[in-house]
């Protein structure tokens, strides 16, 4: 993909045909952030502007942290399919998708540059100004579709963000009630079909305890859990 390679240049807009209109009365509440997972940036904008394969985002920011424009944010795009948080299901109505190149799991996956995720961060800032969207519902696409998607990994500095005021990041809390409800309670789609609690596990380790990911709730997992049970329940935004 030819961008200018700086990351303070103004986004290039290179539209998406698949998009559509938000439905009647939906409200943008969710920021979605997904990795690529293709061989090159090249393939991955090439696919999110193909109308045969039907998928689209927002947003591409590519590790040079050249930002491409897709989709205009008061538009649906197509980003995350079978999805759901919060009982809520269908994701792409109310949220905003950010597509991050990287290789992904199946293409060489590997850290996330610096530049790339200076530009995220501008990014996500500008979008959580202009909707409101709460810190706990700013999302990685494993944790809407854990029976299908893994990204944007374990490799992705979700703490990082939550410094710059992008999403949260718990403190570890007594180990309180069943670790199932407590993920329930915080928006993991487990009565979505396909959905089991080790998945959700599993999605959640992705993001929070990123260093051990397999699925078991072990205590510092439980306690993990219970932190974020507590950001979410407080309310904080």
């Amino acid at each position: 993909m030819t961008t200018d390679s700086s990351s303070g240049s103004e986004p290039s807009v290179r539209p998406s045909p698949n998009q559509d209109d938000r439905p009647a009365g939906s409200v943008v509440d969710t920021l979605v952030l997904h990795y690529t997972g293709m061989s090159s940036a090249q393939a991955a904008l090439d696919r999110l502007r193909d109308p045969e394969a039907a998928v689209s985002a927002h947003w591409l920011v590519d590790e040079d942290g050249q930002m491409v424009a897709l989709v205009p944010e008061r538009r649906r795009a197509w980003h995350a399919g079978v999805s759901g948080w919060q009982g809520r299901i269908g994701l792409n109505a109310c949220s905003i998708g950010v597509e991050i190149v990287n290789p992904g799991h199946e293409w060489g996956y590997r850290p996330f540059p610096d530049v790339q995720l200076r530009s995220v961060e501008r990014l996500c800032q500008g979008i959580l100004q202009r909707w409101p969207i709460p810190a706990t519902r700013v999302l990685g696409h494993a944790e809407i579709a854990p029976h299908r998607k893994q990204d944007p990994g374990e490799l992705f500095p979700w703490q990082r963000l939550a410094r710059a005021g992008i999403g949260l990041w718990p403190d570890e809390a007594a180990i309180g009630r069943d670790p199932e409800h407590s993920l329930r309670t915080i928006g993991y789609p487990l009565d979505l079909d396909g959905v089991t609690p080790a998945l959700a596990v599993t999605a959640f380790q992705r993001r929070y305890r990123f260093w051990r990911v397999d699925g078991v709730v072990d205590d510092e997992t439980a306690r993990l859990i219970a932190g974020v049970e507590r950001l979410q329940v407080t309310g904080r935004s």
